[in-house]
């Protein structure tokens, strides 16, 4: 009797450490397949920095099986059931997915599936819960983040699967008969930004060095940008190069070790954010029109402006020339390192909404385009949390004051200096408010683009649409 095959298909699980679905594959064949699929519908959209730290983690995947990933292009509705055929598959393994796009192609590919004899097993998900498991004690989603987080973590999770490269007995894809046309891991494309390394090793290197020393004063380091206080595990999250399962484990350990308040403090805040990660993909999958619309449609009302002015106005903000150095030295690290400081996102956003005027969604396009740890989720909810339209939202009449925001998170100015060459002369706080300087503005630096207090009154007038819209 000949030997049994299955599929492993990888999507945004790019690791050979904690994968439930070798298990699943190794318990339904003698041997698998390895499969990537380079899908149009999924790369067209996504910017050059995220298209090639992929390409470097397919690189390092493949390695890590010996040469045996088979890459595929095309619409996985298609190629998928062809390779399956191919190698006389029965099963084809993933982790689920729940995003507006993987499900509905999920469904598609296992009709298709369906069609030849076959079946899409899913294992697992991107998530330590995944999205839909977690709802309130009379059912229905959560529309807040604290009472999920609590949830979330009565729900629990599963410890890290004990898997390897060699759990699976894997198949040469040059054996193959038949199918989609093998095609080599594209080359990188040209990116501006210095890019973090890429694949399961680098992450799980970076994921050491933060829980040997970075998690101790993550709390109290997490907000300053010119700290290097936070993990850089999100493009390995955004990828699956790491599971947050493996996360979660290692910081509940390092939490119980630990003898000091201000780790256990540390390792807290740090479960919080993975909690956030979860709660936007949470909320996504319950509400897919969120990622484009407004969660609260009473935000549908909010006047904004649009037109040349601000698509003029976008563009200055895009290039860091607000004349704000807080909100400019984050606009040129995205471009920097494709990469932007949390705190950092949240204080541009707010400077574009809410002192500029201008849609949530132009924001949250031009960051997908550009970091590479763009994330749907949280990326769309995040931008909707400081617009006030979300779920779980900063308040409206909460709008972060740019210069104010410098001083507290950067109070001695070297996180602007470091951004913003033409300040690198200015010293301390000053930085942050060029414009008092007794010789002026340095030469090359711009006059700011609009006056804080004037656009902070009016974002709070506009905003009196959205509270006409909620009157019964």
């Amino acid at each position: 009797m000949s030997p049994s095959t299955a599929v492993v298909w990888f999507r945004r699980d790019l690791r050979v450490a904690d994968q439930p679905t070798f298990l699943a594959a190794a318990d339904a064949a003698d041997r698998a397949l390895a499969l990537f699929v380079l899908d149009p519908h999924l790369l067209g959209p996504a910017g050059a920095a995220r298209k090639t730290f992929l390409h470097g983690c397919l690189r390092e995947l493949d390695s890590a099986l010996d040469g045996r990933l088979l890459v595929v292009r095309g619409d996985p509705v298609d190629v998928v059931p062809r390779v399956a055929t191919a190698v006389g598959a029965r099963t084809v393994h993933v982790a689920a997915d729940f995003g507006p796009y993987g499900s509905r192609r999920d469904e598609n590919v296992a009709t298709g599936l369906a069609a030849t004899g076959a079946e899409l097993i899913r294992t697992g998900s991107p998530y330590a819960v995944a999205p839909g498991r977690v709802e309130k004690g009379e059912g229905g989603p959560f529309r807040v983040f604290t009472p999920f987080s609590r949830a979330w973590a009565d729900h629990g999770w599963r410890a890290p699967a004990g898997t390897s490269a060699s759990t699976c007995s894997w198949i040469d894809p040059s054996t193959k008969d038949g199918g989609p046309r093998a095609v080599p891991i594209p080359d990188d494309e040209e990116v501006e930004a210095e890019l973090p390394e890429a694949g399961e090793k680098a992450a799980l290197r970076r994921w050491k060095d933060f829980l040997d020393e970075g998690v101790m004063e993550y709390g109290s380091n997490r907000d300053m940008p010119a700290k290097l206080g936070t993990s850089g595990m999100s493009p390995y999250l955004k990828y699956g190069c790491i599971h947050p399962r493996t996360v979660l484990a290692d910081i509940a350990r390092r939490h119980c070790d630990s003898t000091k308040d201000s780790t256990k403090d540390s390792t807290k805040a740090y479960r919080t954010e993975i909690a956030w990660r979860e709660f936007y993909a949470d909320v996504l999958y319950r509400r897919p029109d969120s990622a484009r619309e407004n969660y609260d449609t009473a935000f549908d009302h909010l006047p904004l402006r649009t037109g040349d002015d601000a698509y003029a106005d976008l563009d200055r903000w895009k290039q860091g020339r607000t004349g704000f150095p807080i909100v400019d030295a984050g606009m040129r690290q995205l471009r920097a390192e494709a990469w932007m400081h949390n705190r950092l996102r949240m204080v541009v956003a707010s400077f574009l909404v809410k002192d500029l005027h201008l849609p949530w969604w132009w924001g949250a396009r031009h960051f997908m385009e550009l970091l590479v740890d763009g994330d749907l989720a949280s990326n769309q909810h995040g931008w909707q949390w400081t617009a006030g339209s979300g779920t779980d939202a900063s308040p409206y009449f909460r709008i972060f004051n740019p210069i104010t925001q410098g001083e507290r998170f950067d109070p001695g100015g070297d996180y602007v200096r470091r951004w913003v060459p033409e300040l690198a002369g200015v010293p301390g706080k000053a930085v942050h408010q060029p414009w008092k300087l007794r010789d002026g503005i340095p030469q090359g630096y711009p006059e700011p683009m609009v006056d804080h207090r004037t656009e902070r009154q009016e974002a709070l007038d506009r905003y009196d649409a959205v509270k006409r819209a909620r009157r019964p």
